[in-house]
Order: C-alpha cells, then sequence, then structure tokens
C-alpha cells in the first residue's frame, strides 16, 4: 500500500518504511508524527482525494533534524552597477521513516500532527474574554462656575474731530493728490497762506519730507498759493 502526502508545499509518495527528508517540521529526533493531508491512497483499492482523503494518514518517526546540501547562488549585473554578489545556504530539512499509512481513522489515532516548523497552531478554543474593568469612582462634581458678569454693551464710537478742520483744500495746487495733501496735513500744512509764505529753506526742508525733490518749485505752488490768497486764483 502507497499513499501521496503533501507537507511543505511538495508532495512525496511513499510507504511503510521508507526514508525521506520534508522541510523542517516542529518536533524532535524519536518522536511520532502524522501528516493528514493525503491526497491519493493505492493498494488494492486506489482512492483519490477531493482534494483530500477522508480520514486518510501517514504516520512516520523523526530520526533527525539534518540540513540539506549547500547551495551557492550567484549574482551579477553587468549593465548598470557592475556589481556582483555570492550567496550560499543549506535548507533546513527533518529526516523520517515512514511508520504506517492509515487509510480511515486518523482523527482517532491521538498521534501529533506534523506540522512545519515556521507554522503557526490554530486551535479552536475561544479568545478569553477580558477582565472587565472596575469601575471608576466617580469624579467630584465639577465648582460651580461664578456668574460671569454682564457684558456691557459697547459704547458707540463717538465721530471723531475732523483733524483738518478749518483747512484749505489743498489739491488745489498742480500736482498735489489726495495722498500729498494729507502729507502735506500731517506735516501742518494747512492753509494756502503757509506755502505762500514758505521761505528757500522752508521748500528745501518740504522737498525732503515730501520725496519729491525740485517738485515746489517746479510746479509752483507758492506762487499758485499766493495768487489763491489774493484772490486772484
Amino acid at each position: 500500500m502507497f499513499a501521496v502526502l503533501k507537507t511543505g508545499g511538495k508532495q512525496y509518495k511513499v510507504q511503510a518504511g521508507d526514508v525521506l527528508r520534508v522541510e523542517k517540521l516542529a518536533a524532535e529526533a524519536g518522536e511520532t508524527v502524522q501528516f493528514n493531508d493525503i491526497l491519493m491512497l493505492g493498494g488494492d483499492n486506489l482512492v483519490v482525494g477531493t482534494p483530500m482523503v477522508s480520514g486518510a494518514a501517514v504516520q512516520a518517526m523523526v530520526i533527525d533534524q539534518i540540513k540539506g546540501e549547500k547551495l551557492i547562488h550567484y549574482v551579477k549585473r553587468r549593465r548598470k552597477h557592475s556589481s556582483q554578489r555570492t550567496k550560499g545556504h543549506r535548507q533546513q530539512l527533518t529526516l523520517l521513516r515512514v511508520t504506517d499509512i492509515l487509510g480511515s481513522g486518523a482523527d482517532k489515532s491521538g498521534v501529533k500532527a506534523a506540522i512545519g516548523a515556521g507554522s503557526v497552531t490554530v486551535t479552536d478554543e475561544a479568545p478569553k474574554a477580558k477582565p472587565a474593568k472596575k469601575a471608576e469612582a466617580p469624579k467630584a462634581e465639577a465648582k460651580a462656575e461664578a456668574p460671569k458678569a454682564e457684558a456691557k454693551p459697547a459704547k458707540k464710537a463717538e465721530p471723531k474731530a475732523d483733524a483738518a478742520a478749518g483747512a484749505d483744500d489743498l489739491k488745489k495746487l498742480s500736482g498735489v493728490g489726495p495722498a500729498l495733501e494729507k502729507k502735506l496735513n500731517a506735516a501742518g500744512v494747512t492753509t494756502f497762506a503757509q506755502i505762500a509764505a514758505w521761505t528757500e529753506a522752508d521748500i528745501a526742508e518740504f522737498d525732503e519730507k515730501l520725496s519729491f525733490k525740485g517738485r515746489i518749485e517746479r510746479e509752483g505752488w507758492v506762487d499758485q498759493a499766493k495768487k489763491i490768497v489774493a484772490g486772484e486764483a
């Protein structure tokens, strides 16, 4: 009687007494393990699994944990990096001797299932419920906040007195616009009479303040102011 079993992603055809090497199993030397993934049973009656044969198994005894032959892996990159690398590898294996082939009743044999060394055993036990957290003591009630003072109604903004009240309209002078008029008012010049009384020193001073050097004489502000004061303009 023979069987085709599956383990470690590979398939093996075995008979009782066969010695084979498989991917490393989580078992020690001398232990008996059972392979439950049986794809085919052969003998007097051929049984093909769909995909596994229900109730069939192969039992084997672990002889030793061994390593396979050393394999050399060589990589060379010629074009871009021009690099080369050599790596060696020895696969970890388990040496087994097949002791028995079961056609049925595998689930009642009580033999440890063959599990890969890197596999995780899944149990049917429900996860244990976490202990309930102790109820926290009720926090002290927050102190009542003091009543907030009622917001006073905002005072209506009083109309500001016109800084240039009673000032002349300096925009009548040639070359004076709103922006330049504000600069003159800020410098204390609000009437044509002041401009008409400017001396050369005053003209030079305001040329610097207004950043328009030579403009006062060029536009003739002093002469224009004198005419306006005299009522000629």
